[in-house]
């Protein structure tokens, strides 16, 4: 018999009660109160980064232990085999209590772990998905090189096969989170005789191993989240490798799929504090019967509405079990499209003091958001990708006439890639 519901969200609520204080009543939001911060990305020391590395890893092992950490997971990887509805029940629950922020294993859980779960070898389950569900290890994505980010298929970072191992050479770029990861998935040039898109083999890769070399990546806003990692003939074995040797692309493609769901969805939630936060800009500069400003606020509003339905139609898909597909990229779109029009508002209502810190409340705050926001036009592939995608999935159009997909990869000019 299986764990009815109302016992289980009992067992739930007696859980944070014992571990977390609840929170407070929300408070009705007043302009110039409380914080201000906007920031896209979280702009951190590295020893805040490393503070909430711990707390994150902390809370998530003990709500492992206590059977809430990989609720619909399989029994025999470490998951607690239940249904969806037990797990939206929980997540319902913890929703009401001060959790510390998840958000180092947005990529590892979210994107590397049901990679694993669709294409690793028996040995890489056992080993990795209840460590990575536990936070014993935390998981990243190495996928884009400077010369093979929207035509991710130009990768040039090889792997040798060497009897029983495999060895790796090249450079990956834009990694989030390399820094404090234990295990990547990487994608690599496994037999440049093939065309492009085969002829590429995953792995996954120890991030402490000989030869693993991760430097950090200043942006534009300040911040260093993401990493360029070097790879000098690092070894992993044969049993890391994640489906067929030369069949990387459609593991790519299952990562891919499960970034764009975690990036077009967990983006699209916030438009209530978000439309709450501008709305009350309006009313505090007065501009409320502004003709213009209230034609940009209310197709923001349409718009973020809009997506966010998309959103929880392709989650839904997703709880019921189906892997996410080109849907997705719609998403993807709508999210950068919606940062576009909100810093164009944001512009048109603040105008110089966007840019020129005065500390006046909730005006140069916004900037951190309007210079993270070009980065979303890149992460999980740019804009013309989306838009490939849409066109030749979606609606049908036939594939982009520049992209060589038949002659072997030795043979294409790419980047300064040698045999």
């Amino acid at each position: 018999m299986g764990v009815q519901l109302d016992d289980f969200t009992s067992r739930a609520t007696a859980f944070l009660d014992a571990n977390l204080p609840r929170k407070e009543a929300a408070k009705k939001f007043v302009w110039g109160e409380g914080s201000d911060n906007m920031s896209m990305f979280e702009e951190k020391s590295r020893e805040a980064e490393q503070q909430m590395v711990d707390e994150a890893k902390a809370w998530r092992t003990k709500k492992f232990d206590a059977g809430f950490g990989w609720i619909t997971g399989p029994t025999e990887y470490g998951g607690a085999g239940l249904t969806a509805a037990h797990e939206r029940a929980y997540a319902a629950v913890e929703a009401n209590y001060k959790v510390p922020s998840q958000s180092i294993f947005t990529i590892g859980l979210g994107m590397v772990a049901p990679t694993m779960l669709a294409h690793g070898s028996p040995q890489a389950k056992e080993k990795f998905l209840r460590a990575m569900w536990r936070a014993d290890i935390v998981g990243c994505q190495l996928f884009s090189e400077p010369g093979a980010g929207s035509d991710l298929a130009s990768l040039q970072t090889k792997a040798e096969r060497d009897g029983d191992e495999w060895v790796i050479t090249g450079q990956k770029v834009w990694t989030s989170g390399a820094h404090y990861s234990d295990i990547g998935e990487i994608i690599c040039r496994t037999d440049p005789s093939q065309p492009k898109h085969k002829g590429l083999t995953a792995f996954l890769v120890d991030m402490k191993a000989p030869g693993v070399e991760i430097r950090p990546l200043r942006q534009m806003t300040g911040g260093a989240s993401f990493n360029e990692v070097f790879f000098t003939e690092v070894r992993v074995p044969d049993w890391y490798r994640l489906g067929d040797e030369n069949a990387g692309w459609g593991v790519a493609l299952t990562t891919l799929m499960n970034e764009r769901a975690a990036i077009g969805a967990g983006m699209g939630g916030g438009e209530v504090s978000m439309m709450t936060r501008i709305t009350a800009m309006v009313h505090h500069y007065g501009l409320q019967n502004d003709a213009l400003v209230r034609d940009m606020l209310a197709n923001l509003y349409i718009n973020y509405r809009v997506a966010n339905f998309n959103n929880k139609r392709a989650m839904d898909k997703m709880k019921a079990g189906q892997t996410p597909g080109p849907e997705m990229s719609i998403s993807k779109m709508a999210l950068v499209n919606n940062q576009k029009l909100l810093n164009d508002f944001l512009a048109h209502v603040l105008g110089a003091k966007l840019q020129a810190d005065t500390g006046e409340w909730g005006t140069y705050a916004w900037n951190q958001l309007v210079l993270g926001a070009p980065g979303m036009r890149i992460a999980g592939g740019s804009d013309e990708v989306m838009r490939n995608i849409v066109g030749e999935r979606v609606l049908g159009l036939p594939k982009d006439v520049g992209i060589d997909s038949k002659s072997p990869f030795r043979d294409l000019k790419v980047g300064t890639q040698k045999d």
